[in-house]
């Protein structure tokens, strides 16, 4: 997952004091749009119900405490992050950071927690039983290969290090939730099923997330952490497709077999050509990129084998399946000029689908999103709707609530070596995202949970 760097707004510590204008909702509804466009929320007020269980909240100790602990836990956030960053996680091997993540779950009091049959560390926190399941997560894996110096290093008030924002930050401001929550005694009304997942960048193909939710009905909703500015709410999951291309053909000497012999890197670079003229809508906003190629044996010969991946995105399936289809258009058009060239059908061009993620949306309507908007109100954010490419595109498209808050920090560089994050009052987006968190699934004695139980569950 990739953001913009965007500085944070300079928070209220003092939760108690909330602005007399609430954050609220322009974005159409699923029903009045049927894509997904950024759109600044403010000048309209929540449910009231909503605006009561915030209010219940941010007026009783208990919650004021946890968030002041958030605060003082910001250090012990440091610590955990050079920890997990320096353990390697790349894509289909994250094993070694999910077994030190499962040793600090149960350190911190989950007992029980586990690593399922996919890789993902799962914990769950008990409520009283009287409310819904929440997941709280965050991904292990990074885009980087083994082998990549994963050492954090400290300049000019930032860290740097790969994956050390996304989304290693993800994953200690879980901890410390779970850390402030037990130490400060705070019972929730709902269950929060703490999870690190693994399959959430390349080709993880969300395999993670696809296997909690086959294997966890009870789920009823979702808040993932994501590196993102304070008062970003992600509600729509931008869906994806990925394909490796592969054209073959005879090959033969660079010489001897010049103008009779098609070369499959040059039908490659054809079909390249003409992928990269295609014209894609702004809106809703639809993607392509060949990200990577090889081919050939030898500088001397006619390639009779060369490859590409390509990869296709769309905020609209409808819009999406239309690319594919101009880019399949395009590649077999460029066989046939190559083949051409030699008077010949020898080259061939076969696709295989090596990725796909579904797409989906929260309505902005939602009490999930409502709840993260009345959050951000707290403390002054106006909230941005946005959308993007995560795990919560699982839960979107089963029609289980879902939204990506940040966890704070400023952050940039994401997906380079020189990845980096400013650590300079980040305590205040995990003060916030978790007083999204616990509007959810209700405090004893304060409120009620917000996010209501699935028909479909238990």
């Amino acid at each position: 997952m990739s953001a913009v760097v965007v500085r944070p707004s300079r928070l209220r510590h003092c939760f108690h004091r909330m602005p007399a204008l609430l954050a609220s909702l322009c974005l159409a509804s699923a029903a009045q749009a049927q894509h997904f466009a950024p759109k600044s929320m403010a000048d309209r007020t929540v449910r009231p119900e909503v605006r009561l269980a915030f209010t219940r909240l941010l007026a009783a100790p208990v919650v004021q405490r946890a968030l002041d602990a958030v605060r003082d836990d910001h250090l012990n956030t440091i610590d955990d992050l050079r920890l997990l960053t320096e353990i390697e996680a790349p894509p289909f091997k994250e094993q070694k950071r999910a077994e030190a993540f499962l040793a600090r779950l149960k350190a911190l009091g989950l007992s029980h927690a586990t690593i399922d049959g996919e890789g993902n560390v799962l914990g769950l926190r008990k409520g009283r039983g009287k409310g819904p399941t929440l997941l709280v997560s965050a991904h292990l894996d990074t885009v980087f290969p083994a082998g990549t110096d994963v050492r954090v290093r400290e300049r000019d008030g930032r860290l740097y290090a790969p994956g050390i924002s996304d989304n290693t930050r993800g994953l200690t401001v879980l901890l410390s939730w779970l850390r402030v929550l037990n130490e400060q005694k705070v019972q929730t009304e709902g269950d929060l099923l703490f999870a690190a997942s693994v399959g959430e960048e390349e080709l993880g193909n969300l395999r993670g997330m696809k296997r909690i939710f086959a294997e966890h009905p009870e789920i009823d909703g979702m808040v993932g952490l994501e590196p993102a500015p304070d008062g970003s709410v992600l509600v729509a999951g931008t869906a994806s497709r990925r394909h490796e291309i592969v054209f073959n053909g005879p090959g033969g000497h660079s010489f001897g077999a010049f103008g009779r012999v098609p070369s499959a890197i040059h039908g490659m670079g054809r079909a390249i050509a003409k992928i990269a003229d295609l014209k894609t809508p702004s809106f809703p906003r639809t993607t392509f990129t060949v990200g990577t190629a090889s081919g050939g044996t030898a500088v001397n010969v006619i390639a009779a084998e060369a490859r590409m991946a390509i990869d296709i995105r769309s905020d609209a399936p409808a819009e999406l399946r239309v690319l594919e289809r101009r880019i399949f258009e395009a590649v077999d058009a460029a066989v046939r000029e190559e083949n051409a060239r030699a008077r010949t059908d020898t080259l061939r061009a076969t696709h295989r689908l090596v990725g796909e993620r579904p797409g989906g949306r929260t309505p902005s309507d939602a009490v999930i999103v409502e709840a993260a908007v009345r959050a951000n109100a707290s403390v002054g954010l106006r909230t941005l709707l946005r959308g993007g490419s995560t795990d919560a595109n699982v839960p979107m498209s089963l029609g289980i609530p879902a939204i990506v808050v940040g966890g704070g920090g400023l952050t940039g560089g994401f997906h380079a070596l020189d990845e980096w994050i400013d650590l300079h009052e980040a305590w205040r987006g995990a003060q916030n995202s978790l007083l999204t968190v616990l509007g959810l699934v209700g405090v004893q004695q304060v409120s009620a949970p917000l996010l209501a139980r699935r028909s479909t569950a238990n």
